[in-house]
């Protein structure tokens, strides 16, 4: 079985690397020389923010647009909502690289972060952690709603104990990770003050634990190609991927039979005037997941599938779809 696995997406990992070390990161200053010599120094602080990371964060939004929400107030709160959990994200990214530090090291993509490489000391980034955290918590203070500043401390809170115990845990980690996706989307409705119904709920549940899986699912496809049997710091070994192939597969048809009986229910009346076009959506996810669960299979995923998702175009077009979708249903 692994070395079928590890048949299967060698070829796809060599592509992979390839365009990996044709790709470097865009404000490597080696290959950007519109970046002036005077900045250079500032390079690796801004690389270890991981501001790449923070497209995650414009799931706040999500809330607002289901809802039909376009007050101007709402979409200040939402804003400042995503730049909090930017600054917040980036103080846990940069503990994460603290604490994984010799790991990162030994690893084969990983010891070119800033702190894993030596560019950036690790004494500035002990200094940069709480900063960003008190920047965030300030910016969060300014939404102006106790419960979106109860849900920042909650997922900084998660994401430290994650790093340092429960990403070693057999499927909690999975669980952890499915969470964090969902709480951007819960902290997006308590920052606006918008409730997120039953329905939005139970479809974050499901299509938050896809994304979670599939992401393991890349890690595992990865390591299969290096010739790993276990993965790095994770309870799996690459006897696992076929079940984690099944989680985020499984996962995800039950979050899209969740928005088709959605769109089938009473609520959706109220919000659009004709709920049918709302159909096309369901088809066109389900090509979306199923396509990507393949993508990982072939190890052409190289990071978080939401990250993937905004270099894709694929993913650009079934977007703009369903987009149409939500607009025919409440213009017709």
């Amino acid at each position: 079985m692994m070395a079928q696995v590890r048949r299967m997406v060698q070829r796809s990992h060599d592509g992979l690397r390839r365009r990996r070390e044709a790709s470097p990161f865009p404000l490597d200053p080696s290959i950007n020389p519109v970046i002036s010599s005077r900045w250079l120094w500032a390079v690796p602080y801004v690389k270890a923010l991981r501001p790449h990371q923070w497209s995650k964060n414009l799931l706040v939004l999500l809330p607002v647009v289901a809802a039909h929400n376009l007050t101007p107030k709402v979409w200040i709160a939402v804003l400042l909502a995503f730049v909090s959990f930017s600054f917040v994200a980036s103080s846990a990214y940069l503990l994460n690289d603290l604490l994984d530090f010799a790991a990162d090291r030994a690893h084969p993509r990983k010891c070119n972060r800033p702190l894993a490489s030596g560019a950036l000391p690790r004494a500035h980034a002990i200094v940069m952690i709480p900063t960003l955290l008190l920047l965030g918590g300030g910016v969060a203070l300014a939404v102006g709603r106790w419960q979106f500043v109860a849900a920042i401390l909650v997922y900084y809170v998660t994401t430290t104990a994650y790093s340092l115990y429960l990403k070693r845990k057999l499927a909690i980690d999975i669980f952890i990770l499915a969470g964090l996706y969902a709480l951007r989307i819960i902290a997006g409705g308590a920052a606006t003050g918008i409730e997120l119904s039953e329905w939005l709920l139970a479809f974050l549940i499901f299509f938050s634990m896809s994304l979670a899986a599939i992401k393991r699912q890349a890690e595992l496809v990865d390591g299969a190609a290096l010739g790993r049997e276990q993965a790095l710091g994770r309870a799996y070994s690459v006897s696992d991927l076929p079940i984690i192939s099944m989680v985020a597969v499984a996962a995800g048809y039950v979050s899209i039979l969740v928005l088709a009986l959605y769109i089938n229910s009473d609520s959706v009346r109220s919000l659009y005037g004709e709920p049918r076009p709302l159909w096309a959506a369901c088809p066109v996810l389900l090509y979306w997941l199923t396509r990507i669960v393949i993508l990982t299979q072939r190890g052409r995923m190289d990071d978080d599938p939401i990250l993937f998702a905004f270099r894709d175009l694929a993913s650009y077009i079934c977007g703009l779809l369903i987009l149409g979708a939500i607009v025919a249903g409440s213009l017709l």
